[in-house]
């Protein structure tokens, strides 16, 4: 099925709530982006599945405090980083395998790569896969469709580039309806490889620190070579790398534009919070 509608019209919601302050009508929200309200209500509960209220909770600045403060509890006194306690994420697998060494050092070569323009909850995104999965995904609603494919291609550029293929578009189908099993192909060294593998396994809903990453892979002193493999993670969302903040609970950075940090983690604290 075609989501791009629906996708489209809660990616306006996103922004009128945001110009809002967080704190608008429903009606006030449906008239903004001219819209009834039984359309608006059924597209948003269509792909968010929860109230309007509910969702702007999430959105409010201090959620991401809360939020961190609430994991840290648990994984100190449960160990539980990796494990999931959403049903949603039980319907959702994705596997992962890393490119051989020599062709990540070759810059591609050899390989061909897909790449297609598609919707999202977040605005328009440019994904790229191989034939073995997706191995790069960026957001283009900050920093615009050249520098967000280029920022991607200069990763590989030895690459062999074609137009998307039926694959790429059905991976794509499935990454934000977080519905299916999901493959990706991860470009990048050992030491990212093992950055973005343990990003992997941040449940939906929840969130992590840099340093708690570090002490993850084993480096508990490397917490700001942990954050600059972070900041190069390719493939935004599938692997997330938003769900990383500061000890003080401060977004931190993020790729793609802290704008949209927020507004994915506000979508799937929401999205938990309603399971």
């Amino acid at each position: 099925m075609d989501h791009t509608h629906n996708f489209q019209v809660i990616r306006r919601a996103i922004a009128a709530i945001y110009r809002f302050d967080y704190s608008c009508r429903f009606q006030d929200l449906a008239d903004d982006i001219r819209l009834s309200p039984e359309s608006f209500k059924r597209a948003f509960s269509f792909l968010v599945g929860i109230s309007l209220k509910k969702y702007q909770q999430s959105f409010a600045l201090d959620h991401a405090k809360s939020l961190l403060q609430k994991n840290l509890n648990k994984l100190q006194t449960a160990q539980e980083f990796g494990s999931s306690e959403s049903s949603r994420q039980d319907d959702f697998f994705v596997s992962w395998e890393a490119m051989a060494p020599r062709a990540q050092a070759s810059k591609g070569d050899g390989i061909t790569i897909y790449e297609g323009w598609y919707q999202s909850p977040f605005g328009e995104v440019i994904a790229m896969g191989t034939d073995r999965g997706i191995c790069g995904l960026g957001f283009t609603s900050e920093m615009g469709q050249d520098v967000a494919r280029s920022d991607l291609i200069k990763r590989w550029t030895a690459a062999h580039l074609k137009p998307a293929n039926t694959q790429l578009d059905n991976w794509m189908a499935t990454a934000f309806s977080q519905w299916g099993k999901i493959d990706l192909h991860l470009i990048g060294t050992p030491f990212q490889i093992k950055v973005w593998e343990a990003l992997l396994a941040i449940p939906n809903g929840h969130v992590t620190t840099y340093s708690l990453i570090a002490n993850k892979i084993g480096n508990p002193k490397a917490v700001r070579t942990v954050a600059t493999a972070i900041g190069q993670n390719p493939i935004g969302f599938l692997i997330p790398c938003h769900r990383v903040l500061r000890k003080s609970g401060e977004m931190g950075g993020y790729h793609w534009g802290l704008p949209l940090k927020r507004e994915i983690l506000a979508y799937e604290g929401a999205l938990t919070d309603a399971q």
